[in-house]
């Protein structure tokens, strides 16, 4: 998917200058610790390689460098992520801590955002659904269901909030002609994700919580 993207949306001809070498910036946003994130970073860069190979019929001059950002919150284990990246690796590699609901880089500085099964958490639980008193109480439950009708709209309008602050930070940040790669979940259309394998699980799992709770 993420190879498609780049060859069919992505114009390098536009990056690559007459400069005898070229760095593309590439930022990973809501990075794991292990190795789907570096999966990931690997297979934007063989894209961007063979996509400049094919354009240039593999004569051209200019070398491609790589400068890669991981990016999550300052809690995130980036000693076990750095560790697992190959010591052989080719490219200049940096960690930037920070929600990426806000700006993290300069203006006009990234070619390439990733982000993969990361913008389903939001930035705060709805204050409508910790309320008691609120018809859009969430009680006895760590997620949204999708059968509370009241509860939905809430999660509904902190998402909504939350992904208009991600593009708006991702638009000030991405080059003109850049690409934002963003992999998420979903359910069908009228389908409550208590209703899925991953809403069982999550309800096995808030059970479990509130028995800890209640000792």
């Amino acid at each position: 998917m993420i190879i498609h993207a780049i060859a069919n949306n992505l114009d390098m001809d536009k990056f690559c200058s007459q400069s005898s070498s070229q760095t593309f910036r590439i930022a990973d946003f809501g990075c794991s610790i292990g190795p789907n994130t570096i999966f990931s970073m690997q297979n934007i860069i063989q894209a961007l390689e063979q996509k400049h190979h094919e354009n240039n019929h593999g004569n051209s001059s200019t070398i491609l460098e790589f400068q890669l950002f991981f990016n999550d919150h300052s809690t995130n284990d980036f000693n076990t992520l750095f560790k697992s990246i190959p010591p052989s690796w080719p490219y200049f590699v940096a960690g930037v801590p920070g929600s990426f609901y806000r700006r993290l880089f300069p203006k006009s500085s990234i070619h390439i955002g990733h982000s993969s099964n990361a913008l389903q958490w939001l930035s705060k639980v709805p204050q409508e659904v910790v309320d008691c008193k609120s018809p859009a109480y969430n009680d006895g439950n760590i997620y949204c269901r999708g059968i509370e009708k009241e509860v939905t709209k809430a999660y509904i309008a902190q998402f909504e909030k939350d992904m208009e602050s991600f593009l708006n930070g991702r638009g000030e940040e991405l080059v003109n002609g850049g690409l934002m790669v963003i992999l998420m979940g979903g359910v069908p259309n009228g389908i409550p994700l208590s209703h899925t394998a991953i809403g069982k699980f999550y309800d096995l799992f808030g059970s479990c919580l509130l028995d800890l709770t209640n000792k």
